[in-house]
C-alpha cells in the first residue's frame, strides 16, 4: 500500500496546560471563560449549545488533525489509516486525508460517503466479518487498495465477483489468539468471536492456500486486529510475532514473501482523569523494533507495516452537549435527567463505559455531590453518566458538556423513541461551523412511505 501524501503538516501549536486535573481529558485547546464556561477551539461552549441546539457533538479540528500527525510521528515508515466505524462524515474524510492518512470502512454506505467526498479508494482497505454482495460490488466497482477477507466462504464469492482480465489485492484477517480489550464485546483477537481466521486450528493457512490458487486475488498480506482499548504494548508485540510466525510459514510452504502486515487499531484512550492511555509515541518504536528483531530472526524482509487508529484520532477531540431537563432525589440518589441519551451515546448502556461530565455556563461554589446522569429513553438503563461529581445545585436548565465524547457515540446512534440524532459542529481558530444537520421529524416522516 502507498502512504498517502502528508499535506498539511505545520508544526502544531503548545498545547495549552489542563485547567485543573478534571480537564485532563479534554481537547488541549480548552481555555476557561467567565461565568463557568469552557471554549474548546476558541469557541464558547454556551454559544455552541444555544446556536445550535442540544444534544449537540462539537468536535475540535485542530486535536484531530494533532492526532493524525501524533502517528505519522510514532510509526513515520507505516500507511495509517483512520478507521471510520468510529465516526464518519465528509469533513472528517477530508480531514484525515489532508492529514496523510488512508482509511478503512466497514460498509458500502462508509466507502461511498469517503470515495464521493473525493476520498482516493485506491487508500481505502475495505473490512468486515459479514460483507454483503452490495459491499463487495461496491469495493470492486471503486476500486479500493484492498479487501480484507474474514471467511472461507469470502474466497470463492470474492474470485467469481472480480471482472476478468483484473486481480484484486486482498488480506487475510487472522486470528492470532491474543485476548486483549478494554471489556469482553470488543476483544476480537481470540478464537471464540466472529471476526478472523484461526492461527492455531489452521484456518488461516488453509484459507491463504485457497486465496493463492485464485488467479483473480492477489494476496498481498495479513491483517489482525486485537480489541479495543488496549493500554499495553505487550498484546501488540506478541502479535507481532505470531503474525511473522505466520508470514515466515507462508514463506517456507509456498514460497512467496508477503510484502505487508497490517496489526489493526484498538489503541486506548482515558475517558477520565486518572484512566490509563496508550502511549503512542512509544509505542511505535517498540512495535517497529519487535517486527524488525522477528523477522530477522526469522530470515524475511520487513514488511510494510499497516495500523488502523480510530478512536483514538476521533474520540479526545469530541464533546457532547447536553440541556438538563429534570433532577429528582430518591433515596440516596440524586438523578439528572437530560435531553439526549442512549440513541445518540449507547456505550454507556452496552459496555459499562463511564464518563466525567461537567457543568458549564454557569458559576457555582456549590460542593460536588454524586449523581447520576440520565438519558431521555424509556429503559432504566439509559445512564450516560453514573457516579459523576456534579454541583450539588445543578438544576433544570443546566448545560453539560461530556468530554472524549468523538468516537462511537453518533456512529453507533439509533432512531429511539423518533427524537432524531444530533448534529455535529467543528470548531477551529474561534468559529464553528456545522458538519452534519441535526435529524428533523420530516427526515424520519419520509422514510416511513406506507400504511
Amino acid at each position: 500500500m502507498v502512504t498517502p501524501l502528508i499535506a498539511g503538516t505545520e508544526p502544531r501549536p503548545p498545547h495549552t496546560p489542563p485547567l485543573d486535573d478534571a480537564l485532563s481529558v479534554w481537547p488541549p485547546s480548552t481555555t476557561a471563560l467567565a461565568h463557568g464556561d469552557l471554549a474548546v477551539g476558541g469557541v464558547s461552549l454556551t454559544e455552541v449549545a444555544d446556536r445550535f441546539g442540544t444534544p449537540v457533538y462539537l468536535l475540535d479540528e485542530g486535536e484531530v488533525r494533532a492526532r493524525c500527525r501524533a502517528y505519522h510521528d510514532a510509526f513515520p515508515e507505516a500507511a495509517v489509516l483512520y478507521a471510520a466505524k468510529a465516526f464518519l462524515c465528509r469533513a472528517m474524510a477530508h480531514w484525515v486525508e489532508e492529514e496523510g492518512m488512508g482509511l478503512d470502512v466497514c460498509s458500502a454506505g462508509e466507502l461511498e460517503l469517503a470515495v464521493t467526498t473525493g476520498f482516493p479508494p485506491e487508500h481505502i482497505v475495505l473490512h468486515g466479518n459479514a460483507k454483503s454482495p452490495y459491499d463487495l460490488q461496491a469495493a470492486l466497482r471503486f476500486g479500493v487498495g484492498r479487501i480484507v477477507i474474514d471467511s472461507p466462504s469470502e474466497i470463492a464469492r470474492l474470485a467469481v465477483a472480480v471482472p476478468e482480465g483484473s486481480r484484486q489485492r486482498v488480506m487475510v484477517r487472522v486470528a492470532p489468539g491474543i485476548a486483549a480489550g478494554g471489556h469482553a464485546k470488543v476483544r476480537t483477537g481470540t478464537d471464540d468471536q466472529k471476526f478472523g481466521l484461526s492461527l492455531a486450528d489452521g484456518s488461516a493457512h488453509h484459507a491463504i492456500a485457497r486465496i493463492l490458487d485464485q488467479p483473480h486475488l492477489d494476496l498481498v498480506g495479513l491483517h489482525c486486529h486485537l480489541g479495543s482499548q488496549i493500554t499495553s504494548a505487550k498484546p501488540y508485540l506478541a502479535a507481532v510475532r505470531r503474525m511473522v510466525g505466520l508470514l515466515a510459514r507462508v514463506r517456507d510452504q509456498h514460497g512467496i514473501t508477503l510484502p505487508e502486515l497490517d496489526l489493526g487499531g484498538g489503541y486506548g484512550i482515558a475517558y477520565r482523569p486518572g484512566e490509563p492511555a496508550l502511549d503512542i509515541a512509544a509505542l511505535g518504536p517498540r512495535v517497529r523494533a519487535e517486527l524488525a528483531d522477528s523477522c530477522a530472526a526469522a530470515g524475511l524482509p520487513v514488511p510494510r507495516l499497516i495500523i488502523e487508529p480510530g478512536r483514538a484520532v476521533v474520540g479526545p477531540a469530541g464533546i457532547a452537549l447536553y440541556r438538563v431537563l429534570a433532577v429528582k432525589r430518591t433515596g440516596h440518589r440524586t438523578f439528572v435527567a437530560v435531553d439526549g441519551g442512549m440513541s445518540d451515546n449507547p456505550r454507556p448502556a452496552l459496555y459499562g463505559v463511564r464518563y466525567a461530565p461537567r457543568l458549564v455556563g454557569r458559576a457555582t461554589r456549590a460542593p460536588l455531590a454524586t449523581a447520576t446522569v440520565a438519558g431521555r429513553h424509556c429503559e432504566a438503563g439509559d445512564v450516560l453518566a453514573g457516579e459523576a461529581e456534579l454541583p450539588g445545585d445543578i438544576r433544570p436548565g443546566d448545560l453539560l458538556a461530556v468530554p472524549v465524547a468523538g468516537a462511537y457515540h453518533l456512529s453507533m446512534a439509533s432512531g429511539y423513541n423518533l427524537v432524531g440524532r444530533p448534529p455535529v459542529v467543528a470548531v477551529a481558530d474561534g468559529r464553528a461551523r456545522l458538519l452534519v444537520r441535526r435529524e428533523s421529524l420530516d427526515d424520519i416522516r419520509s422514510r416511513d412511505v406506507g400504511l
